[in-house]
């Protein structure tokens, strides 16, 4: 699915750059499917902003998306429609079951209304089929992966995402992810065969503040453009930059200027290569 680009007919659709939605085939999503989501707009138990930016937006219900399938082995489901998600940013596919049971999967890259999917080590490694590791053939796209036997699929679920199953060693499968890290997976944790769909979301531009609101992001004001006691990028004479080395406005180094994942973290043993 690509993008589309708007005839300059007002300032707002100048430089939008959107999906292309026409071949997703369904407005509502499926009643049975769907529960209220309550959102935090960043704040915290007490009430207190912990993540700037955010507030407002378009009132959303979550949909409740399969990132199992182990307990429907076997059961061939065809693929009803192709669904957008206020919740996240990759498509949604309804699968219909054989045994009359509806659920939603993300929908992978390439996948049409009308085919045929299905879970279980039986099934042949197509796009949408879920299976554990050491049924996956090696050099096979991969996506919504289990961190452990039993975790339900964790990583590599954003739009256009996906890794690739390097090598089986014994228990192990040496999976690349979308990071570049090179990471060890239990031979029994399940992935789904293919590329996340809408891949082209890095590349959608929204044109105007007004869809940044509706999606829910409030404004974000730079540090340069702040004074200097709002910010430590702030203050100066006319333009004069971020400095060095960049900080966030309570000081700490950001953007690259300190590492943030703890030391001596319990899956350091399982990482072959750190992400670039």
């Amino acid at each position: 699915m690509g993008l589309k680009k708007w005839k300059p007919v007002t300032p707002g659709l100048r430089h939008a750059v959107w999906p292309d939605y026409s071949q997703l085939t369904k407005k509502e999503p499926e009643k049975s499917l769907i529960e209220p989501l309550h959102r935090r707009f960043g704040r915290n138990n007490q009430g207190r902003i912990t993540s700037r930016h955010r507030g407002g937006g378009h009132k959303r219900m979550y949909r409740i998306i399969d990132f199992d399938r182990k307990d429907k082995a076997g059961v061939p489901a065809k693929v009803a429609a192709l669904e957008y998600d206020p919740n996240r940013t990759a498509w949604i596919a309804l699968l219909h079951y054989a045994d009359g049971e509806k659920r939603y999967i993300l929908a992978p890259e390439g996948l049409k209304v009308g085919d045929v999917v299905m879970s279980g080590e039986e099934a042949e490694p197509r796009v949408g089929n879920a299976m554990p590791l050491r049924a996956i053939p090696v050099g096979t796209t991969i996506h919504n992966i289990e961190i452990y036997p039993g975790s339900r699929g964790k990583m590599v679920r954003s739009a256009g995402a996906e890794a690739k199953l390097m090598a089986k060693e014994g228990k192990w499968a040496i999976v690349r992810l979308p990071s570049g890290e090179v990471r060890k997976f239990h031979i029994e944790c399940w992935a789904t065969i293919g590329q996340v769909s809408n891949p082209d979301h890095k590349n959608v531009k929204h044109g105007k503040a007004g869809r940044r609101r509706h999606l829910g992001w409030r404004p974000h004001v730079r540090g340069v453009a702040m004074n200097a006691v709002d910010h430590p990028h702030g203050g100066g004479e006319g333009r004069t930059g971020e400095g060095r080395p960049p900080k966030s406005p309570w000081g700490w180094l950001t953007k690259g200027g300190r590492k943030t994942r703890k030391p001596r973290k319990p899956s350091d043993k399982l990482i072959i290569k750190r992400r670039k």
